[in-house]
């Protein structure tokens, strides 16, 4: 039953196969079985009982609330959750407990979700491994399935057999995590560079940013206002679907919402892929991109081409400055929001108390580790007075031309566009934390932080394994507010691959009927 769809086991629940209380305490006792893997940073168990049995009573009476009701979620730790504590993973945050929900998580308790509990993640969203958090880092899922394990050389069994764990992708890395361990049905992230995407690529689930301002930001602690979006991961494409179908909508409590954006509730069965025309970015083919994901990303295109559809190649010009570009507006927007955290009003506080700036600076000191520290610094060395015009001002010029080029080729005619996700697969631990986080998030949101800057939707599709055994994933992009059409490429695209169900031992018994209901035709990517 937990590895059913979120579709699957909402059917379930509707014709009495099993029952809210039930799959609850099968996702609790999951968690439990891979605490391990450090993906949940407050386990909200009585209260995910409690939700359970109202549900249950809901059911008996024939009234679901909704499509969720009944039916485990996680929500990422930067979201507000009300009676719950929320962290962001930063000592800064410990002990915390928000007195309203985000207006996502609103959304789903509206729905009759069960909240399982809070996801891990880096510290205040600032990484792409999902290591640099206050209560740990997160492993993935996939550095203990029997995929990996049979292609890697066993160690000899002591203390190092666990050392070569693999990164779950960030900042979601929690949420992430969750889903492929199957103790959740959905599950939110935000994305801000490609938070949600790169970690869904790393543990082979579908990762969605929904288009900037489709989705509420209430309730979401900012890390960059103009770039932030609740992200989605779920197990497939049409669950993605769902969700969003749930969360977009104007809010009255975020200005930067739609007032009447286009929901995508039921994506079509069949389209015609003779009329898409797909975008292949050249400046994508970057010299770090692995040989393997360079494969799948030309055999995925391939595929496109054997079925009708007219396969381009598109400039995007201004590619290579979206980095640095990236870098300034993200952390002059850091060190803004980052300033509300003094030692005052809530969060921590140090013991200090000589002076009013002694408390903040100490607190601060204590409060925030050295990512969030160097952001801050950076931030407010770009938006000095005397570098305001040659950093921030240029790098806003320079966004308006990334977003530019992204227009000028849908313009053209192309529908979607296909690049990789990541550079590569998921790495060990020991080989990601020797480079800095900086470097690190460089690397990880190459492809993915240009579509936060142009607002638009974008989605990681998970594609085949490397010969690793690990997960490796495509991403699609879209045109402002076009989740219909993105999502529905993608869905296509995901029948076509048919990825591969992981293979943990440690659950295997619990999830024995998964697709249970038999595999589509699939085709290879890879050669």
């Amino acid at each position: 039953m937990l590895g059913r769809t979120l579709r699957e086991v909402s059917v379930a629940l509707k014709q009495g196969q099993i029952t809210p209380t039930e799959l609850c305490q099968k996702c609790l006792s999951l968690i439990k079985k891979t605490k391990f893997l450090n993906a949940y940073i407050t386990i909200s168990e009585e209260l995910a009982l409690q939700q359970a049995e109202e549900s249950r009573k809901r059911y008996k009476r024939g009234h679901p609330l909704g499509d969720l009701d009944g039916i485990p979620v996680a929500v990422k730790d930067n979201f507000s959750t009300c009676g719950i504590e929320t962290t962001c993973a930063s000592n800064m945050l410990k002990g915390y407990v928000p007195p309203y929900n985000a207006t996502v998580v609103q959304k789903l308790l509206d729905q009759g979700a069960l909240l399982m509990g809070k996801t891990n993640l880096d510290e205040f969203a600032m990484g792409s491994g999902s290591t640099d958090g206050v209560f740990g880092p997160v492993k993935n899922p996939w550095s203990y399935s029997k995929q990996y394990r049979e292609k890697r050389k066993q160690k000899p069994h002591g203390e190092k057999e666990d050392a070569d764990w693999l990164i779950a992708g960030g900042s979601s890395g929690g949420s992430a995590a969750a889903m492929a361990a199957f103790t959740c049905f959905a599950a939110l992230g935000s994305d801000t560079g490609g938070s949600t995407r790169n970690p869904a690529a790393h543990c082979g689930v579908v990762g969605l940013k929904p288009s900037y301002g489709l989705v509420s930001r209430h309730g979401l602690i900012p890390l960059v206002n103009s770039m932030d979006v609740p992200g989605i991961l779920t197990r497939c494409v049409d669950d993605a679907a769902v969700m969003l179908g749930i969360l977009a909508g104007h809010d009255c409590k975020d200005s930067t919402t739609v007032q009447d954006p286009v929901k995508p509730f039921v994506l079509p069965s069949f389209i015609d892929v003779s009329k898409l025309c797909i975008g292949i970015p050249k400046e994508y083919l970057v010299p770090e991109l692995s040989s393997e994901v360079q494969s799948l990303w030309s055999n995925a295109a391939k595929l496109f081409e054997s079925k009708g559809a007219k396969v381009i190649e598109v400039s995007l010009p201004h590619t290579s400055y979206s980095i640095v570009c990236y870098y300034v507006l993200c952390t002059s927007e850091v060190a803004s929001n980052m300033a509300r955290f003094d030692g005052l009003e809530y969060g921590y506080r140090c013991d200090i108390n000589v002076s009013t700036e002694a408390l903040f600076a100490a607190t601060r000191r204590e409060g925030f580790n050295d990512v969030v520290r160097g952001r801050i610094l950076s931030g407010n060395f770009f938006i000095l007075k005397e570098n305001y015009e040659n950093y921030f001002v240029k790098a806003q010029k320079v966004r308006r031309l990334i977003a530019n080029d992204f227009v000028n080729v849908f313009n053209a005619g192309v529908d979607v566009l296909l690049t990789p996700t990541t550079l590569s697969e998921a790495v060990p631990h020991v080989e990601f934390i020797k480079e800095d986080n900086r470097t690190r998030s460089t690397q990880g949101d190459i492809f993915t932080q240009a579509v936060n800057m142009a607002g638009l939707p974008a989605v990681s599709v998970p594609t085949a394994l490397s010969s690793q055994g690990l997960p490796i994933g495509l991403q699609f992009i879209g045109r402002a507010f076009c989740e219909q059409q993105l999502l529905t490429v993608a869905k296509w695209f995901e029948k076509q691959v048919q990825f591969p169900v992981i293979q943990l031992e440690e659950v295997m018994d619990d999830c024995s009927s998964v697709f249970e209901n038999g595999k589509l035709a699939s085709v290879s990517l890879k050669q």
